[in-house]
C-alpha cells in the first residue's frame, strides 16, 4: 500500500484536514472541515502556503480567514461585522446602565439625528473620516433636497455640532474597543472652533423691571429667589422647606428636577449636598413665600441616585407650588422646568428689556457677586461648581479690580507679623542691602 504523502503544514485530524502554522510565536492548527483526498491535500497545501505568506508580509487577518476559529479568543483578532444601526441599539442599551436618565435622554436625541445621516443600514467598518466630515458640515449648515417644496433644515449651532460629534465618536471608540474596527474614523477630527459666549446679566434696574412684571407674588420670589442664590432652575423647581434652615440662613442642595419629569440628584457631585448661605434679600423672599406653601402638603418622592437602579425617597413641602398661580387638575404639585423658562420670557417680554434666556439669572448672581468682591472659591461653592477654576474662566471680566482693597487689608491683617528691622543694618543684612542698592 502506498504511503500517503501530505504537503507540508498540512495533516489528517480525524478524518478531515487541518494545517498548521506559526503565529504570533505560536504554532496554531485550523481544522478545515473537508474529506482528506488527494485534491483537498493540494488545496489545503496551497492556503497554508498564502497564509504563511501573509504572516510574512504583515497582511494576514485572522478573522477574515478563519471567522468562526476558537483561535480567535487566544489572539484578540476578531472582526465582527455591525451595521451602524445595531452598534447604536448596543451602545445605548450598555451606556444606560452608566449615565443618568436626562444625560440617556439626549444621548438618544444625538443618535436619532446622527446616524440616519451617516446611514444606519450600512456597515461600521465601511464609514470613513471624509464621510464624518461631511455629516458635520451637514449638521452645520442645515440643507433642502433638489426640488423639495419643504422648507430647509437650520443648521445647528457650533456648540451643538461639537457636542452630536463627540458623544457619536464616543459610540465608534466602543466599536473600535471591541473588535468591530481596527481604527475610530473620528480620531483626528477636531473640535470646531467657536467664538466665546460671555455671560449677559440683568443689570440692577432690568432686574427690577422684571419682577416688576411678574403677574403673581410666588413668580416675583421665584425668579429673586433664582437671582440672589444663583441655584439652578431644577433645583430650584424641586427645593422644599424640609432643606430650609432660615434661622441659619441656609438652603441645602439635596435634588434636581429634569425635563423628563424625575427626581434626581442634582448635575454634579460637587452640587449634591452643598449649602447655599443665604444673603438678606433672599432670606425676606423666602419668609414672603413661606406664608403662602410652608404649611402645604408633604410629598414623598422619590429620587434617583447616580448608581444604576438605586433611589431614596424624600419628604417634600415644595417652596414654589403651582397651584398657587393657577388652579387646574392639568397642573401638577411641581413647576415643570420648561414652565419656569416661559414664565421668564413673558415676564421679559412684559417688561420691554433685551431678551435674556432664563439660565442668565444664574449669570446674573455670578457677576453681582463678584462685581462687589466676593470670593471666587466662595462663589464657585455657592453655584455647585467643582473648582474655582470656572468662575475664573467664565466671569473674570466681572472681578471687582480691588487692588487698595487687597492692600488694605494685608497691610491690617500681616502688620503684626512682621519682624522688628534694626534701624542700623549691621552684618549680613548690611551686605545684602548694599548689594541690591
Amino acid at each position: 500500500m502506498d504511503k500517503v504523502t501530505y504537503p507540508t503544514g498540512v495533516d489528517n485530524h480525524g478524518g478531515t484536514l487541518r494545517i498548521w502554522f506559526n503565529f504570533k510565536g505560536k504554532r496554531v492548527r485550523e481544522n478545515l472541515g473537508v474529506p482528506d483526498t488527494i485534491k483537498n491535500r493540494k488545496i489545503a497545501g496551497e492556503l497554508r502556503t498564502s497564509v504563511c505568506f501573509a504572516i510574512r508580509t504583515g497582511t494576514f487577518d485572522y478573522a477574515a480567514q478563519f471567522p468562526d476559529s476558537p483561535n480567535l479568543r487566544i489572539f484578540g483578532e476578531s472582526r465582527k461585522e455591525i451595521t451602524v444601526k445595531e452598534l447604536e441599539v448596543k451602545w445605548l442599551d450598555l451606556k444606560r446602565m452608566e449615565i443618568c436618565a436626562n444625560a440617556f435622554n439626549r444621548y438618544e436625541s444625538v443618535a436619532r439625528n446622527v446616524v440616519p445621516r451617516i446611514g444606519g443600514s450600512r456597515l461600521v467598518s465601511a464609514v470613513t473620516k471624509e464621510e464624518l466630515l461631511y455629516v458635520r458640515k451637514d449638521l452645520l449648515t442645515g440643507h433642502q433636497n433638489p426640488g423639495s417644496k419643504k422648507r430647509p433644515v437650520k443648521g445647528r449651532s457650533v456648540v451643538t455640532v461639537n457636542y452630536y460629534m463627540t458623544t457619536i465618536a464616543g459610540m465608534f471608540q466602543f466599536a473600535a474597543d471591541n473588535g468591530y474596527i481596527e481604527k475610530n474614523p473620528f480620531e483626528g477630527i477636531k473640535p470646531l472652533k467657536r467664538a466665546r459666549v460671555e455671560p449677559d446679566p440683568l443689570t440692577r434696574d432690568e432686574f427690577v423691571l422684571l419682577i416688576d412684571a411678574c403677574r403673581h407674588q410666588q413668580t416675583k420670589n421665584l425668579w429673586s429667589l433664582a437671582v440672589y442664590t444663583g441655584m439652578r432652575h431644577g433645583e430650584l423647581v424641586s427645593l422644599a422647606w424640609e432643606d430650609i434652615d432660615l434661622k441659619a440662613g441656609t438652603i441645602t442642595i439635596r435634588r434636581n428636577y429634569t425635563k423628563l419629569g424625575e427626581f434626581t440628584l442634582p448635575k454634579t457631585e460637587a452640587s449634591t449636598d452643598r449649602v447655599v448661605h443665604l444673603i438678606q434679600p433672599a432670606i425676606s423672599i423666602l419668609k414672603n413665600q413661606a406664608e403662602m406653601t410652608k404649611l402645604g402638603k408633604q410629598h414623598h418622592i422619590e429620587v434617583r441616585l447616580r448608581e444604576f437602579g438605586r433611589t431614596v425617597f424624600h419628604e417634600c413641602t415644595f417652596v414654589f407650588n403651582p397651584h398657587i398661580v393657577r388652579r387646574s387638575d392639568q397642573v401638577g404639585f411641581v413647576y415643570k422646568v420648561d414652565s419656569v423658562g416661559d414664565s421668564w420670557d413673558a415676564a421679559v417680554k412684559r417688561a420691554g428689556i433685551r431678551h435674556r434666556k432664563a439660565y442668565q439669572s444664574r449669570h446674573t448672581y455670578a457677576c453681582w457677586s463678584l462685581s462687589a468682591g466676593a470670593n471666587p472659591s466662595f462663589i464657585a461653592n455657592q453655584m455647585g461648581h467643582a473648582s474655582a477654576q470656572m468662575v475664573f474662566n467664565v466671569y473674570g471680566a466681572w472681578m471687582a479690580d480691588s487692588n487698595a482693597e487687597q492692600i488694605a487689608m494685608l497691610n491690617q491683617k500681616l502688620t503684626d507679623f512682621v519682624p522688628q528691622v534694626s534701624q542700623r543694618p549691621q552684618g549680613s543684612m548690611r551686605a545684602l542691602l548694599k548689594s541690591v542698592s
